[in-house]
């Protein structure tokens, strides 16, 4: 059976967004592409900042295929541009936004 690797499209966070640390918000990317067969279809969350991508994940467990899943942002997470990583297949990086702090 081929299996194909697919690098869904982020659609929020984008850059107009602001969250705040301890808030719960909603990640969402496009399906619509999505192969019949997917390498690893079972995703992966994490905040990413500059060149720095966080150790524990914001979010996982979820299927690829939902095209949505909550996180909830740490409440220590400093002020600052971040980014969203979406990994199941490859990581898949949103558009830089904000978070302020709690």
């Amino acid at each position: 059976m081929k299996r194909d690797v697919w690098v869904p499209t982020i659609i929020e966070p984008t850059s107009a967004s602001t969250w705040s640390a301890g808030g719960t918000y909603s990640v969402t990317w496009d399906t619509s592409s999505k192969p019949s067969e997917v390498t690893n279809p079972i995703g992966k969350v994490y905040l990413r900042q500059g060149d720095a991508t966080q150790s524990d994940p914001i979010a996982s467990g979820f299927e690829l295929s939902d095209g949505e899943v909550k996180v909830t942002i740490p409440d220590d997470t400093a002020a600052g541009e971040y980014m969203v990583v979406l990994f199941g297949d490859s990581g898949n990086w949103s558009e830089e936004f904000a978070i302020n702090a709690a």
